[in-house]
Formats: structure tokens, sequence, C-alpha cells
């Protein structure tokens, strides 16, 4: 109405006649347009009228085949003519520079020699048309598909085949779906003439009925599809004479299931044989059909049947019966009809004004339901503020601009094709104005009201016509910041407001107003600016929400009409989400009740209910809960299984339906069997409950029988399993007493394990139910293990070594135990390195009633599924070429994961030549074999087959996260932690978030992001004395795993920026106290101060500080180099003589390995006097010792650079370790070996004091050639000093070093002598250091074992070493983080005293 009353104030204007039309249009479509008709006219104006432009042709789907020519249909019409042009696959074809792919005149594409190649299909894809013609626009037609054939592939082939005259056959020739229609059939190398008796199925599969003598001979099928035919094999079908006798009744091809589109043909099929010869009648959802009357049905040749023309009614449950008078059976398929897109009202071409609000009306159906997009002169329409899709399909422009103008076309698409319908908007220009005065502005224009959703404006008539009775207004308005402007007119002359609707709640608004007379429109008013109030009156939640479930798959929901509704309840939105998942579904309702249909059976979802009225949408409804109803499963029961127990029993096995398709409680199994030769006698068994196993009894004794399973809900029984086939014992064992002996036992012991293996008793006809093995020291009767009866072989792991076990093992039944069989075995002790990871059994008696062991499967392959699933097939050669298992055989898998190593195997029973293994655990390696079982022959376990399961989002957070501040940076944390204990793949990166609230919402946290090798992570520029909040999340390639718990840190204060980390971190767990993980850009203090507590110091006095250090190491380095070259000039001529004799021996300080008398000093730790002792070369048996002092732990040995120069070297009093960040992750964390230590031994009394510079990170020794000659001192104090040298035979001495791996601190040290004379070999990329040599000493050795040194990895030859006679401890020791210590002689004579007492007292252990 208020259309028409602003069509009727416009009557008073000089456009009369366009007004008249705008007023129709207004009447007819409500939004202030005309629609395509006669187009409006006006004195003095010209109108344009709508253009006819559309498609006369549109491409369809088609088919081609390689090097074939192809044409996609297309034409247009317009006047004048349009342009054409084509796109692939959405991107417009360069058609001039192509030369395999041209324009047609009429606008058609010819594609010439069509491409198609396994990794190169550039023709095959989605093509459309365009058309455009300039000044008027664009329009496109229905996308259509080319595809391409593929090379010809056989899916099936024909196989030989039998069958007797009158029956039916059918011979298999499956290919690819697209190659269908290029596939003929051939007899005896001759052309197959098809008829009503020979058909060809939709498959490519050949039917012949009511077979004569002359339908045998050799057959074989051909695929042509342009390159050179394509021939399946040859088989013959052999015609039997009739033997008068009857024959069971089987398909040999049975419906499967079908999705046909409106129009198109469905064919069924189904051929059954048997004598006598058996009928074919169908039904459909337990409805008879009638083929012979029908039309459209048609009864083809062997029974199968044909749909023609296929409408929505023909959808539904077919059922073939196949009937011989003696024997009845049934198949069933499912037929799903859709329904391409089709318009219920096209979009009709629209006049408009600017500033105006158009809809056009789409309205479609299809089957699926089909999805609409709006393109607006090709370009698809993006929905926005005045682009809306209103009524599901329709589209709403509003306030229209010139640019709007064009062609608009609606576009719907399901999965069974896409249509295309448009429409035309014209944007009319305005009327001039007639001669006369125009009205002036409006005065005072105010928003009167201003609400949520709407504002009301208010205005003074203006000044050029104070009465203004005759006057009418228009009001336009647009949001501040928007090039379009709406427009809204008042209802009748005088009138001087209006209300405008449908605004957006806090949203700024620019409105202006113009006058009207009946000379035309006048001054616009100036621009008022109005901001609409934020939304509050909403209506509040809907009462009584109700939902119940009204078949297995719709649910019906109820409610009330809210009780604080604020205003009129324009309609309800229904919200509904399936429980378990995160996607939330809507629909619009009405009333006050709805039926969702679609849902899926047997599951809980949940409701809530939104109420809307005119200002949007209200207070939500609390959520409820309901499950849909139960229904029969729709997937039989999995991994049936059947063992033979006895000659008169079976237990039969199997595993619930997926929990997808159970559609209910299962309340039970329906278990069926016959025997095998009487197939129409079936026996019924009920299994109540979850119970998955029962045992068959009452069978006859060598017969065969097949079972079959299917799952019951309350509904009723859902399919069934396949038959399986299994046949009973001839003769039964003897369970009347227990089992005799077993034949053998063997027992293979390891260090801490013995592998224990045997055989059965001689007597095979005693029932054995398993073994029961018994093993302990001196006793077999401390442990007892019993394993199944199949089993030959068992390990006993976590065995103490060099212990001496008794093991027995005994046969047993349901009686009792049989007579034991004893063996003792002694494990091997802790040192023995030697490996045994496989074995193999070789039992001296072979069971004499299964002389033939069976032959394992073969082929066996994993096929990773998902995190916890995994497939295994294999392949058994003792089945036939079809592998189809027709005997009782079973299978066993087993699977096992190496982590942690002594992980025991799992097992599984399967039937078929496939099994799911469930249940495992992400991103973990599994290996997996299977064996196969027959009566009472069991083969070997297969050869074993690996995968590695998906990863999974990491299930846990990153563990011990720690923060400390960095030394002398207070505004400087460092953040550690480790990695997830369940990572569940490979930790790709870290988030670190912080914050100074701990209740903050996660996005207000400050992140910092880490790569996923780091454990450390600096966070810079802090707030002082503020308590910081830390959680760490860890992220692998599947997503974001849980964020670990907050950890509190407080930074220093301002004043105490110089305290040790230990005295701010006030970390959680009492975690404040620990030291920190230094960084990459830690510098050791010069200070050896180790003290906590240190005072503010200035840079001045740092910097002086830094001075002094320098000056006074520089001085001592000077002191120490004259004392050297003193020294040195002091080396008398038997030293001289001495060093010559080890360059002798040493080959220029290379391993030559040419002296057999070369043999190490015996170095120990002398416990009491914590000395070094070298035996010396000297005949004195009891030679003078070198005090030597030794690091205290292992924090005291550093490692030692040999990139130091030689004056370094020689410097005989201290020592530096070569300070490296990245080198135990590089060299020793990557080769995943332990590193090395490198101990000095210094020649000077002891009294000096020694200085060790911590490390970061522990370096692999570096290496250099040594020598092995020193100076005795005149009074005859021996030194253990050795002098080392580089590769160079003149190069300085080196500092005197020893490899020696991390022991326990009482175990001896031994140097290894050179190793066997051979060539060297030197990897220049990886230096080696050779230990020191000596000549032989006249010294007797306690024992010799061989130990292999490797370097940076890499295998060294096994190398003598001297063992002193002191008791072996066992290796504990790890090397731990490097601290600095530096002791002046008062503090290491308080060292040496406190490890003197250590030292008593471990040594009174060693000697208890």
């Amino acid at each position: 109405m208020a259309a028409e009353e602003g069509a009727r104030r416009l009557l008073g204007t000089s456009s009369i006649w366009l007004c008249c039309l705008l007023l129709l249009g207004r009447q007819e479509h409500g939004a202030a347009a005309a629609r395509s008709g006669s187009p409006p006219q006006s004195p003095g104006a010209s109108v344009r009228t709508f253009t006819p432009f559309y498609f006369l042709v549109e491409p369809v789907d088609t088919l081609s085949i390689r090097s074939s020519s192809v044409i996609l249909n297309c034409s247009a019409y317009s006047e004048p003519s349009p342009k054409i042009e084509w796109k692939k696959d959405g991107t417009f074809l360069n058609l001039v520079s192509d030369d395999r792919r041209q324009l047609l005149p009429d606008g058609s594409l010819f594609i010439s020699n069509v491409v198609h190649s396994k990794h190169n299909k550039p023709d095959e894809g989605y093509y459309q048309c365009v058309a455009t013609v300039e000044s008027l626009g664009t329009i496109v037609s229905r996308t259509a598909k080319l595809t391409v054939a593929g090379l010809p592939r056989f899916v099936s082939q024909p196989e030989p085949s039998s069958v007797y005259a009158g029956n039916s056959a059918v011979l298999n020739c499956e290919v690819n779906a697209d190659l269908v229609p290029f596939v003929r059939w051939e007899q005896n190398r001759q052309p197959l003439l098809l008829d009503d008796r020979v058909i060809k199925l939709p498959s490519g599969t050949l039917v012949i009925s009511n077979v004569t003598e002359r339908d045998g001979g050799l057959y074989r099928c051909i695929v042509e599809s342009g390159g050179p035919p394509k021939y399946s094999d040859e088989v013959e079908l052999k015609v039997l004479p009739d033997p008068e006798v009857t024959a069971n009744l089987v398909f040999l091809k049975q419906p499967s299931s079908l999705v046909r589109v409106i129009g198109q043909s469905a064919v069924l099929p189904c051929v059954a044989v048997g004598l006598p010869t058996p009928t074919i009648r169908w039904m459909k959802n337990e409805e008879a059909l009638d083929t012979e009357s029908s039309e459209r049905l048609i009864l083809l040749a062997g029974g199968s049947l044909e749909i023609s023309d296929v409408t929505e009614d023909d959808a539904g449950t077919y059922f073939c019966i196949a009937d011989n008078g003696n024997e009845t059976i049934e198949a069933q398929a499912e037929l799903a009809v859709q329904a391409q897109p089709e318009f219920l009202k096209q979009p009709a071409n629209i006049y408009a004004h600017e500033s105006m609000d158009i809809v056009f009306e789409c309205e479609v159906t299809g089957k699926p339901t089909p999805t609409v997009k709006w393109v607006k002169n090709g370009d698809v329409v993006i929905p926005s503020d005045y682009f809306k899709i209103v009524k599901e399909h329709n589209l709403q422009v509003l306030g229209l601009v010139k640019s709007d103008e064009g062609f608009y076309q609606c576009i719907a698409e399901n999965d069974v094709g896409n249509a295309q319908a448009g429409a035309q908007l014209i944007i009319l220009e305005h009327a001039p104005a007639t001669t006369g005065p125009l009205p002036s502005a409006p005065r005072d224009v105010v928003a009167s009201l201003v609400s949520t959703r709407f504002i009301k404006l208010t205005w003074r008539t203006p000044a050029s016509d104070p009465q203004g009775d005759n006057l009418t207004y228009s009001v336009f308005y647009t949001k501040e910041g928007v090039a379009r402007e709406r427009i809204e007119n008042t209802s009748r002359p005088g009138e001087m407001q209006v209300t405008i609707q449908n605004l957006m709640p806090a949203t700024v608004y620019i409105f202006r107003v113009t006058a009207h007379n009946k000379h035309g429109s006048g001054e616009s008013s100036p621009p008022l600016r109005v901001e609409t109030q934020p939304e509050v009156q909403l209506p509040g939640p809907a009462p009584n929400i109700r939902a119940y479930a009204s078949s297995p798959t719709s649910i019906t929901v109820t409610w009330e009409t809210p009780l604080s509704g604020n205003g009129e309840i324009q309609n309800y939105k229904l919200y509904y989400m399936e429980k378990g998942t995160d996607k939330e579904q809507d629909v619009d309702v009405g009333s006050h009740f709805y039926i969702i249909n679609g849902l899926k059976k047997y599951t809980e979802y949940s409701f809530r209910v939104v109420a809307y009225n005119k200002h949007g949408p209200g207070v939500s409804t609390q959520d409820i809960a309901v499950r849909t109803l139960s229904d029969v499963p729709s997937a039989a029961p999995q991994n049936l299984s059947l063992e033979v127990r006895n000659s008169k029993s079976m237990m039969i096995h199997w595993q619930p339906p997926p929990p997808a398709t159970q559609n209910g409680q299962i309340t039970g199994y329906k278990i069926r069997y016959r025997k095998a030769s009487r197939k129409s006698d079936v026996t019924e068994t009920l299994v109540t409950g979850t119970q998955l196993s029962q045992l068959i009894e009452g069978l006859d004794r060598g017969t065969e029988y097949n079972f079959r399973v299917a799952a019951l809900t309350i509904n009723g029984t859902g399919p069934a399993t396949d038959w399986l086939s299994a046949e009973t014992f001839e003769s039964d064992l003897d369970e009347t007493r227990v089992p005799e002996v077993p034949s053998s036992l063997h027992v293979r012991p390891l260090v801490t394990s013995i592998v224990v293996s045997w055989t059965p008793p001689e007597n095979q006809n005693i029932v054995v139910r398993g073994y029961a093995i018994g093993y302990g020291i001196g006793s077999p009767h401390a442990q007892t293990i019993k394993v199944d009866y199949k089993q030959r072989y068992y390990t006993i792991e976590n065995l103490d070594p060099s212990s001496h076990y008794v093991i027995t093992l005994k046969a047993f039944n349901n009686v009792g135990e049989g007579i034991p069989l004893y063996e003792s075995a002694v494990t091997r002790p802790h040192t023995d390195t030697s490996e045994v990871d496989l074995f193999v059994i070789n039992a001296p008696y072979t069971p004499v009633p299964d002389p033939t062991p069976m032959m394992p499967p073969v082929g066996v392959q994993a096929s990773i599924l998902s995190h916890d699933t995994i497939r295994i097939t294999w392949a058994d050669n003792s089945l036939p070429k079809h592998q189809k298992i027709t005997d009782s055989r079973y299978y066993t898998v087993r699977w096992k994961t190496n982590i942690p190593a002594n992980t025991k195997y799992k097992n599984a029973n399967a039937t078929t030549l496939s099994y799911l293994v469930t249940g495992l655990k992400p991103n973990t390696l599994y290996e997996f074999s299977v064996m196969v079982t027959k009566g009472r022959r069991s083969s070997t376990w297969s050869m074993t087959a690996h995968g590695t399961t998906f990863e999974l989002v990491p299930t846990s957070p990153p563990k011990d996260v720690t923060v400390v501040s960095k030394e002398g940076k207070p505004r400087t944390i460092i953040v550690n932690w480790q990695p997830p204990s369940e990572a569940n793949g490979k930790i790709t990166g870290y988030i670190i978030y912080y914050s100074t609230d701990v209740n903050a919402e996660i996005h207000d946290w400050v992140i910092e992001p880490v790569v996923g090798n780091r454990l450390t992570h600096q966070i810079q520029e802090l707030t002082l004395d503020t308590p910081y909040y830390f959680k760490i999340q860890a992220r692998n390639s599947k997503g974001m795993g849980p964020m670990s718990e907050a950890v509190q840190f407080r930074t220093p204060k301002a004043d105490s920026s110089d305290k040790m980390p230990n005295d701010q971190a006030s970390g959680s767990a009492g975690k404040g106290s620990r030291l920190p993980d230094l960084g990459s850009d830690y510098k050791p203090p010069m200070s050896g101060s180790n003290s906590p507590h240190g005072s503010p110091t200035s840079p001045l006095d740092s910097n002086m500080l830094l001075v002094i250090i320098v000056s006074v190491g520089v001085i001592t380095i000077v002191v120490v180099v004259v004392i050297a070259v003193f020294c040195t000039r002091r080396t008398t001529s038997h030293q001289k003589k001495k060093r010559a004799a080890c360059k002798s021996v040493n080959g220029s300080h290379k391993y030559k390995g040419n002296s057999k008398d070369v043999k190490p000093p015996d170095l120990w730790i002398h416990h009491e006097r914590l000395e070094l002792k070298p035996i010396d070369k000297s005949p004195d048996p009891n030679p003078i010792m070198t005090d030597t002092p030794i690091p205290r732990n292992s924090q005291d040995i550093t490692p030692v650079d040999n990139s130091m120069d030689s004056n370094i070297h020689q410097r005989r009093n201290s020592y530096r370790g070569h300070e490296s960040e990245d080198s135990m992750s590089t060299l020793a964390g990557r080769r995943g070996m332990r590193p090395k230590m490198m101990m000095p031994f210094d020649s000077q009394p002891p009294q000096q004091s020694v200085r060790n510079t911590p490390s970061t990170d522990t370096m692999p020794a570096s290496s250099s050639q040594t020598c092995c000659a020193d100076h005795q001192d005149p009074e005859g104090a021996t030194s253990s000093s050795y002098l080392a040298s580089s590769q160079e035979e003149d190069s300085g001495q080196s500092l005197p070093t020893a490899h020696v791996r991390p022991s326990h601190p009482l175990k001896s040290f031994a140097v290894p002598a050179v190793p066997p004379p051979g060539p060297p070999v030197y990897d220049p990329a990886l230096p080696s250091t050779p230990l020191l040599s000596q000549q032989a000493l006249n010294h007797h050795l306690h024992s010799v074992k061989t130990a292999s040194i490797g370097t940076l990895g890499r295998s060294r030859p096994p190398m003598p070493v001297v063992v002193p006679s002191a008791p072996e401890v066992q290796e504990t020791t790890r090397m731990l983080e490097d601290s600095e210590s530096s002791y002046e002689p008062d503090e290491l004579t308080k060292e040496m005293a406190h490890l003197e007492g250590l030292m008593k007292d471990l040594n009174a252990i060693t000697t208890a």
C-alpha cells in the first residue's frame, strides 16, 4: 500500500505517464520497479527497451576418445550479434594462438586431435560459453564436462566356464566406466551378434541365456577407444549336456545398487543357474512387478531387469528371486533416482530508477536439492549489505546505482547437472521537469525518533511554499562512507514525516529530503547525520522447548512463544548439531514446531531455538538432546572366524559391526549354519547380549559346514556376513588323560633373557590345550607362564645376568599337566655385548601325522588407513589361483612395535586374506607377520611387513617448563621445556604464550613462535618487578596440541639486575632455585667465583676489572713462556734419544703398526693416595710415582681443542676448553653417541692450581697424533706427562690427552695400545687422536680385553686394554654440565683432603 500511495502522489507531477507505469510495477512486484513488457513512455523522454539476448544452443556433457575431434555446441541470439568466448575450468581460452582449438562461425568450440595421457590432460575439464554484447552486457551458458576415455584397463576378465545346456552363462569383462560404450565381444575371433538371447550388460559383461551347443567356443572382449584395440584373455565356454540330475541354485550375477537420472535407463543384472533351470521374477518394495504388460519394464536375457525412462517413482528396493521348484534364492539392490535442476520460476526483466530496491525471483527444483548462485554480466554476485539472497534463491538489490544495469543470471547446480536462466535490468533516467517554479529545500529536517533498527524523520515545509498541501517528499539515505543511496517516499501529499525501517543497530546514516510539486523535484535539504541505537529490544528465550524422535532419521521439536517478546515475533531459527561434532546447522521456522528429516540413525543430536523480531535475533534457549530411534543394523559383523574344536564342535568368533552402522544397541547375534552339501537345511542359533563367540556342538564328524552371523537390535536383524566354511575332524583326540612329555626342549640364553623353544609330544592323539613354562634361579618353581597350544617358542624376559636358571616345560589339557621336561641355562654376563636378534629353531623331531608343514602366507602388505588403523593383506600360495578359501583354514596375524624394545606380540585370527588392526598408537612403526593353520597343521610366520601409522595432533602438552632470568639482563628471561610425552608425530614448532594476567582470554596473551628443534627460547624487553605467566603449546603436521599449565615468574627489581638467576626465579613447583640453561650467547664470566650473591657494579668498575684480568693474564703467559723456553734448553741428550726412539716407533707421529712390542702403560687410580701411576720402562718393580691432581667429577673434565697454537700447547700449568654451542647437537647428538672425555695429565707438582674453564656443551675429543716420550727427573721423580704433536712431524707439542668414556668415578683408567699392523686410513674431515704408546714393559698384565674406541662415530679396530685387578664397577655415571671452578693452593688442599676421605670410604666398599 505504501508503494501504491507513493505512486499516487507522483501523479501530480509532470511525469504522469512514467509514474503510472511505475505504479503498476509497484503493485505487481512491490519493489518500485517495472517488469518486462511495454517500456515506460513519458513526454519528451526516450526510454530504452529490453534487448532479447539468450542462448539458442548450450554445450552438453561429452565423452570423447584420444586423437579424435570434439565439438562443443554454443549459439547465442542478440541484435547486434554477440561476441562468443569460451572458458575452461573458469579461465578464458586464448583461441587465437591455439592450433588445436578453434571457434566456429556459430560460436561452437571445435577441438581437433584430443590429447590425453596419464600425466597430461589438457582437454578434459569443464567448459562454459560466454556471450557478450558491447554496451549491453554478458551472459554465460551452463557448464559442460568434457570427459576423455582413459587407457583401456580391464577391471575383470572372462574366465573359462562350463554350463549345462538350457542354463545361462556369464562372461565378465569389466572396464573403466568411460570405456563401456567401446566394448564389443568376439566368438571364435568373429564379431558376436547381440539379440534377445545374447546381451551385453552396461558394465560390459556378456550374458547368454538358454545356452545351446552352438554357443560353445572361444570368447574374448575388445576395447576400441581410438588407439590400438585392447583384447582380454580368450577363454573357452563349454556346453555340457543336461545330466538330468539336480544341481544347486546359485547366482552367477547379482544386482547391485544403482543411481540414475530421470529419463535414463537402468539395468539391474540378475543371472542364476541350477538344475532344474530356474525362473527369475522381480519384486519392488514387497510388491511383484509385472514385466509382461509394462512398457517400461523389460526382462532381459538371463533374468536381468531393464527400466526405461526412469522416473522418481521408480526409486526403491528391488528383489531378484530365482526359483527352480526345489530351491529359492533371492538378492536385492537399491535404485536411487536423481533429477537435474529445473526452473519453476525464472527471473523477469525489470525497469527501475536509481536508489530503488528490486528483487529478481528464481525458484528451482532438483534431486539432490540444487544450490543457486547469481551472476551479473558473467561475474559471480557476492552477497553484501546491498546484494542479498532472500527467500532461499531470490536476489535483492538495494539502492540501485547506474552501474547495476545489465544481465543477471540465476545458475542452479547439483550432482547431476546445471542450468541457467537470466533477466535484464534497465536503470531509467528521471523525466525532465516541466516549465514552472520548483520547491526549495525542506526546512528543519530532524530525527524525531531513533531506535536500533528504524529512524523517524520530520521536517517543515519549504520556504517557497509555506502551506505545502500539494507537496510530496522523497527521503534519500545511505550508510556513512557508502556511495549507494536508497529512497523512501511519503505516502500522501502534505505528509512531512517518514519512518525508515530495516536499519542496522549502532550505525551512522546520512539523510536528505527533497520536495516535489507538479513541475518536478526541488532542492535537497542539507545532509543529516544520525546514528541508530545499539540493539537492546530483543526477544527472550522460547519456553518449553521439547524434542522427540519420530523415526530413525527424524526428530520433531516444539516450543512456545517467548514471554518477553519485545514486539511481534517474526520467525524462529532452529539450530541443531550432531553430538561429538562442531558443525551446527540451522533452519528458519515460521511456527512453533518443526520436523527435521535426514538424520543419522540412533544418533544423539542437540537442539536450540532463537526467536526473531523486527530488531533481530533474541536469546537462545538451552540445548536439549535427543537420540533418533534405533533401526536394524546396516552392516554385517566383522572378522568372522571359525575354530574346529573336535569332530563334533566348532567355535565361531566375530566382532560387532562398525559403530556407525549398528543403528542401535546390539541385543544379540543370529548364527545360521548348514552343511555344505545340503544348503537348504539351515539351522539358527541366537546369542544374546554382547557375546562375541559361540560354541556350536552336535555336528557330524568329517563334515564341512557353512556359517554366517547377523547382528540384532530391538528393531530386527541386520545383514549377515558371507558364508564361511570349516570342516570338523574325522576323529576326536583323547582328553581322558594328561598329555605326554614334549618331545624336545631347547634353550638359548642371552644377557637378560632366555629363548625357550620346543616341539609337541610325540603322541598327538592326546589333546594339548597349552604349555606351562616354569623357571627360576636354581629352581623352576619361582615363576610359571602358560602359552597357547599353537605356540612353539617363548622368550623369558627380565632375567639377571650371569645367573643359573632351571627351566621346566609341561603340556597340559583339561585333565591336568603332563610330565615335565627340564633344562638349565646360565644367562650371559652383562659385559657380553653379542646380540642375538634372530634365531632359527631346528627341531630334531617332526610330528608323524603331519610330515609336511604348510607354506607361510606371502606378499604381506600393510596399508595405513588412519592414525590407529592398519589393514593387513596377504596371499596364500597353497590356495587356488583365484585365492578363494573353501576349507577350514584360518590365519593368525601378529603385530608389535619395537618401542619399547620388550613389547609383546599381539595376535588375532582371521578367515579371510585381510585383517583390520585397530587401536594402534599414532606415528608408530609396527611390524606384522601372518601364519596359516589348517586342522593340526600350521605354517611358520611369514616375512614381516612394516607400516607407520599416520600422525595425530599432540595429546599432551610440553613438559618440564621452567623460566629463569638471564644473567646481566634483568629484562630478558629464558624459557626451557621438554617435548610432549605424547607428541604423536614430529614436532614442527612450539608457541609460547605469556601474559601478566593468568585469567586473561588466551587470544589476549602475547605469543612467541619457536621452531620444533629448539627447547629453549629467550624473551626480551619485559617489565621489571612484574609477575608473568607462561604456557607452551606444541605443534606437529596435524595441528596444535594442548597447552601446558601456567608457570609464574617475577622479573627482578631494577636495583638487583646483576643477581644470579637462581635468586630471581620463582617458577612453579619450587623450580625457582634451578640453574638456567645458558643459551648460545652465554659468555663464561671471567671471575671464578660461584657466589650467588653479587653486588651492584657500575660499567666503569666492570671495565676496570676486565683490564686488570687481561693484564694479569698477559703477564702470566709471558712468565710461562719464559719458563718453558728455559726448561727446553735444559733438555739432555738422553731425552733427545728417547724422542728419536719414539719417532722410530710411531713413524713420524702416525700409526704404522710396525712394532710388535709396543704396549701401553698401566694407569689406575690408587684409591688411598689418589694418584695416576704409570708403570715405567725401568726394570725397577717399584717406580717412583708423581702425584697428579684428579678432577673432582666429570664436570671438571674439560674437552681440549686441538686448534690452539703450539705455544699454548707448551704451557704445562693450565689448559682451556673450547666452548661450542652446537658441538653436542651437531656431532654427538646426531650420531647417537656419548661424548668422550678428554683427561689431561699434568707433569707439574700437585701444588700448582688447576683451572678449568666451563663449556656449555661437551665437545667430542679433538684429535692429534701423540708421542710418548719424556724425561725423568734427576731426583728420580718420574713424570707421567705425555707429549702430543700434530700430524706434521715437526709441529709443536700439544696438550697431553687421553680418550676416556664417561664411567664410574671408581673405575680405573686404561690406555689402549696402538692397533695391529695395517695401512692407516684417515678421513681428513674427521681427524682422529691415537692414544699414546710405549715400549713393552717388564710387568705382568692381569688380563687383556678388547674394546672398540671410535671418534666421531667412526669405527676403529679393537685395541687391547690393560685392566687392573681392582673390582669392576658397572658404568653408571654420565657427563654432566660443566661448571666453572678455580682453585687456589689452599682451596685445592681442602678439596684433595675431602676427596681422600671419599676415596677411603669407597675403597672400603670395593674391598668389602
